[in-house]
């Protein structure tokens, strides 16, 4: 049967993929996504043929990917981070229905959320909630209120997405939801750039962070109530010395 890998590139260096990543990639003789996380493994393979599109060019991508495999070969649709967390997974499983049958693999990657919470400590030991703030595809009043019931819940919340030049007041935004319910010494955390070049992270407080600076390529991280700051690191105990 014709073979499609949906693969997560996790950060996008090698040191950062996994083994079942590698694996799929080097099978595969089209490799297909964004232009900017096609570029991340171009060099790496340059055997393979490469195809990419532009930013909101997903379902072209998709397409493309479907179309490839339909032919005769074995593809890999890349996503970076995770493919199945805001990546390609769903959109490659809902477009191959118009298809012939073809044999789909998700190929699960280092998601934002995990590389930006081990460079800050343990921020997401308990429960957590993971929000985009992307207004792209989810209305706004929808985000809101996903961001107020996990703000009452107590969740642990990461924030992918959290601004951009359209959208430079988002994270103000969605601070001014949060302390509505949290303190503003709440502990929250910033990381930028995780596992790529000019990599940093920040341990501040919810009331800094209101006035923090960040964009596309920033994950963000918010404690609930019991997370502290210890040895200049994010952690939120799970409880295991009171059990």
């Amino acid at each position: 049967m014709k073979k499609l890998y949906v693969v997560g590139l996790g950060p996008g260096d090698e040191q950062n993929m996994t083994g079942r990543a590698l694996a799929a990639l080097e099978e595969s003789e089209v490799i297909v996504g964004y232009t900017a996380y096609v570029d991340l493994i171009r060099a790496r393979y340059p055997e393979k043929a490469f195809l990419a599109t532009a930013m909101r060019g997903e379902v072209e991508r998709c397409r493309m990917a479907l179309e490839a495999a339909c032919g005769g070969r074995t593809v890999a649709v890349v996503s970076s981070g995770d493919a199945g967390v805001y990546g390609m997974a769903g959109l490659v499983y809902e477009l191959a229905q118009g298809y012939d049958p073809i044999d789909i693999e998700v190929v699960p990657g280092v998601t934002a959320a995990c590389s930006g919470a081990a460079l800050l400590g343990a921020p997401l030991i308990h429960d957590f909630a993971v929000i985009s703030l992307s207004d792209l595809l989810t209305p706004w009043e929808l985000i809101e209120r996903r961001l107020d019931a996990a703000g009452r819940a107590d969740f642990c919340i990461c924030l992918y997405n959290p601004a951009s030049r359209r959208r430079a007041d988002y994270l103000r935004r969605a601070c001014d939801i949060l302390l509505r319910s949290r303190a503003p010494e709440t502990v929250a955390g910033l990381v930028r750039n995780a596992g790529r070049a000019g990599e940093s992270a920040r341990v501040l407080t919810l009331g800094e962070l209101r006035e923090a600076q960040a964009d596309m390529f920033t994950t963000v991280f918010i404690g609930n109530s019991q997370t502290k700051k210890l040895s200049g690191g994010m952690v939120t105990p799970r409880g295991y010395r009171d059990a």
